[in-house]
């Protein structure tokens, strides 16, 4: 059995946590919102049509910010359908996705939601097709006190003291061609500076996100992000990174490496970013906000399910839905811990999305909600990792592909926060388990406290309705702790969490 050695020391932190981390998306989009979060008739629906059991899952998933209402989806939205009477709301022709949406959620709904979910809203703001006095509007509707027409209208709507949004984001992917409004660098950095400055004009404490590239993989990643910062650096707080992965050509192997893939957008957009400010000379550090993530089968999606006729404009129609398996969830959870091993860049990060649509929750209309197998490294994640992100060293075997050569076979990062520490493992042999030995200065009188493993003999293991607990994280019965030095074996294919007491 192979073996590997990682190392870290308390006095060696990356940087603090921030809860933003743990955040997620819910975008109009297929079923996330309706007959996902919202469905009036559902045994368990509230008074405003929101299903208490999704609710459950969301709170144990430990979300902390929702990202709305896109996406794609925003570039095209009139924040204003959807507030005022629901009967009253017009039904739009949704060009991101080829909808109909029925606004029948909007923003009161949206808050009423995230107040009983007890997580922080983040608003994206449509600069697609509108401009910076829309965003106003927007941002005046939204938070500012009773005493102007647009705050006036949204009491007399049901919410007198407002809705408290800090976090907004200034557009959406508008790099990208299939993009309503789609613009040059120079062309969105000038609107998005123009919005920045006007937004904090009403109101100054907001945090904003720029839109960085839409991927990595872009002809305009790395240009983009310098020019758009040159125009909003000193008006901005983060600038966004989206990233998703899926297998191609059946190479499983690079697949499981995805997180090197995001190490290295992490790195570079830093590295811009801080070339931005050494030719401003500016003492300010702009951060990142990798506010889409996951794994998602893309291609499925262009050549199978989207939606092009003309005459074909469903209501939530089922769209994304992928079934995620063992191995999706390995390659989830290391995506996890890259986030994580930039803890003093990534200040916030949305997985996309929350329900039904590439979502670690799935729900039958009228029926049941369950977890993916991508439930459980989320959650189990944003319970342990508190405090500080710890520098860490790994020296381990290594696997060869096609993407990114030889990569370790094991990632791991460590955390430290309060009376607790929390080890995340990866092993992404698919053939061999590895004996890890942790030893981290500063945690000798730890103990173990709680141990989680995804692995399974079936790779593509799944949950689904018929089988809604297929798949679940079990005890790691060969974890040890001696003198200060962790002992696990991490089986094939698989994540780990040790949770300690120190």
């Amino acid at each position: 059995m192979p073996d590997a050695r990682i190392t870290a020391s308390t006095a060696a932190p990356v940087g603090a946590i921030d809860r933003r981390l743990f955040g997620s998306f819910v975008e109009h989009l297929g079923r996330c919102v309706y007959d996902g979060i919202h469905e009036p008739g559902h045994p368990t629906a509230d008074e405003q049509g929101f299903r208490q059991d999704v609710l459950d899952l969301v709170r144990e998933l430990g979300v902390t910010t929702v990202r709305y209402p896109g996406g794609n989806f925003v570039s095209g939205y009139r924040w204003e359908d959807g507030v005022g009477p629901k009967e009253q709301r017009p039904v739009r022709r949704d060009l991101a996705w080829h909808s109909t949406e029925t606004n029948q959620v909007g923003l009161h709904e949206f808050a009423h939601w995230n107040a009983q979910a007890g997580t922080e809203p983040m608003l994206a703001i449509n600069l697609g097709t509108r401009d910076e006095l829309a965003a106003l509007d927007l941002l005046e509707y939204t938070n500012l006190p009773v005493g102007s027409t647009l705050s006036d209208q949204r009491a007399a709507n049901g919410s007198v003291d407002g809705f408290g949004v800090r976090m907004w984001c200034l557009g959406n992917e508008m790099d990208g061609p299939w993009q309503l409004g789609h613009r040059s660098a120079e062309d969105y950095g000038k609107i998005a500076g123009r919005t920045a400055k006007a937004l904090r004009q009403l109101q100054p404490d907001l945090d904003l996100v720029v839109c960085g590239s839409s991927g990595r993989g872009m002809p305009t990643f790395g240009a983009w992000e310098r020019v758009v910062l040159e125009h909003t650096y000193d008006d901005v707080d983060f600038i966004s990174a989206h990233a998703y992965y899926e297998p191609h050509d059946g190479d499983v192997d690079s697949f499981l490496a995805s997180s090197v893939d995001m190490d290295r957008f992490i790195e570079a957009v830093a590295a811009t970013a801080d070339a931005v400010k050494a030719e401003r000379r500016s003492d300010k550090t702009i951060f990142i906000s990798f506010d889409e993530w996951n794994v998602w089968y893309q291609k499925r999606y262009n050549e199978v399910e989207k939606i092009t006729g003309q005459d074909d404009w469903p209501i939530a129609p089922r769209l994304l839905e992928d079934v995620y398996t063992v191995t999706d969830a390995v390659v989830f959870g290391s995506l996890l811990i890259s986030l994580l091993k930039h803890a003093d860049r990534v200040k916030a990060a949305s997985l996309a999305q929350l329900v039904n649509v590439i979502a670690p929750i799935m729900t039958e209309p009228g029926g049941a909600a369950w977890r993916q197998t991508t439930f459980f490294p989320f959650a189990i994640t944003a319970r342990l990792a508190q405090g500080e992100a710890l520098s860490v060293g790994v020296d381990a075997p290594v696997i060869t592909t096609k993407l990114f050569g030889d990569v370790p076979a094991v990632d791991a990062v460590v955390t430290r926060g309060g009376d607790g520490a929390a080890v995340f493992l990866v092993n992404r042999h698919r053939g061999d388990a590895v004996t890890v030995r942790v030893e981290v200065a500063g945690l000798e009188d730890a103990r173990i406290a709680e141990t989680h493993t995804i692995a399974d003999p079936d790779p593509d293991a799944a949950n689904t309705l018929q089988d809604p607990q297929r798949v679940a994280p079990s005890a790691n019965d060969t974890a040890s702790l001696e003198h200060g030095v962790l002992t696990v074996v991490l089986p094939p294919l698989s994540w780990t969490a040790v949770g300690l007491t120190v």
